[in-house]
C-alpha cells in the first residue's frame, strides 16, 4: 500500500534532498509540499500547496497523509528580529505537530539542532528545545526529531560565517568527537526517510546517531 508524505520546508537545503528522495521511492505515490514558493519540479507526485507558513492552520483541509517531513528553519543572520525567528523556529513546527494530531497522521519527523534546551540561556538554542517540548507534548503515535551538528555541503544562498565554521571543523574533523562532527544533508534526509518506514526506540536522535543511521 502506497503512502503520501509531507513535506514543510522542501525548498530548504536538507528538504530538497529528501524530496528528491522520495521521488524515487516506490512507498510514497503522492507527496505534499507546504511551503511559500514552488520547487519547479515537474512530477505526478507532488502536489504544491503555495501558502503563508506563519498561518498554515488555516490549510488543515490538505493537512492529512502518514508522514510529515518538518525541515523548516532560518538563521539569526536571515532573520535577525527574535520574534520572526521565533514565529519560524518555534511556530511552524509546532503548528504542522498539532494538525497532525487534529488529522491523525501517525508520524511526525522533524529536523531541530545541537543544543536545544526549553531552559538554556541562549535564545536560539531555548526556542528549539521549546519547540521540541511542545512537539513532544502532541503526543503524535511516532514522533522523531533530529538534532544535527553543523550541516556540511554549500548552500543556495551564501553564509559566511557558517562556511568559515565548516571549514575550521573540517580541518580538525579527526579530532573533534562524534557528537560534534559536522554533518552532511544527506545524511540527515536518509535518516528521515527511513525513520518513516520504521519503528525507533529513541524520540530524539543527536547528531552522531543521524550519521550513523544515515549510512544505510
Amino acid at each position: 500500500m502506497t503512502k503520501t508524505a509531507i513535506i514543510i520546508g522542501a525548498t530548504g537545503f536538507t528538504g530538497k534532498i529528501l524530496l528528491n528522495k522520495l521521488l524515487m521511492d516506490n512507498t510514497f505515490d503522492r507527496i505534499k509540499l507546504f511551503s511559500r514558493s514552488s520547487v519547479h519540479i515537474d512530477s505526478p507526485k507532488i502536489e504544491e500547496y503555495l501558502v503563508d507558513m506563519l498561518a498554515l492552520e488555516k490549510h488543515s483541509e490538505g493537512f492529512k497523509g502518514d508522514v510529515v517531513f518538518c525541515c523548516v528553519g532560518t538563521t539569526a543572520s536571515k532573520t535577525p528580529d527574535k520574534n520572526q525567528y521565533a514565529r519560524v523556529d518555534y511556530g511552524i513546527p509546532v503548528t504542522a505537530a498539532k494538525l497532525s494530531k487534529a488529522n491523525n497522521i501517525p508520524r511526525f519527523i522533524v529536523m531541530s539542532s545541537m543544543g536545544a534546551d526549553p531552559s538554556s540561556s541562549v535564545f536560539y538554542n531555548r526556542i528549539k528545545g521549546e519547540m521540541e517540548r511542545d512537539v513532544l507534548l502532541c503526543e503524535i503515535e511516532n514522533t522523531y526529531i533530529l538534532r544535527p551538528s553543523l550541516i556540511g555541503g554549500r548552500r543556495s544562498e551564501e553564509r559566511k560565517g557558517e562556511r568559515f565554521a565548516q571549514f575550521m571543523m573540517g580541518c580538525f574533523d579527526l579530532v573533534i568527537p562524534n557528537k560534534y562532527k559536522m554533518i552532511h544533508p544527506e545524511r540527515i534526509a536518509t535518516t528521515m526517510l527511513w525513520l518513516s518506514k520504521n519503528t525507533f526506540s529513541k524520540r530524539i536522535l543527536p547528531s552522531e546517531l543521524i550519521s550513523k543511521i544515515g549510512l544505510r
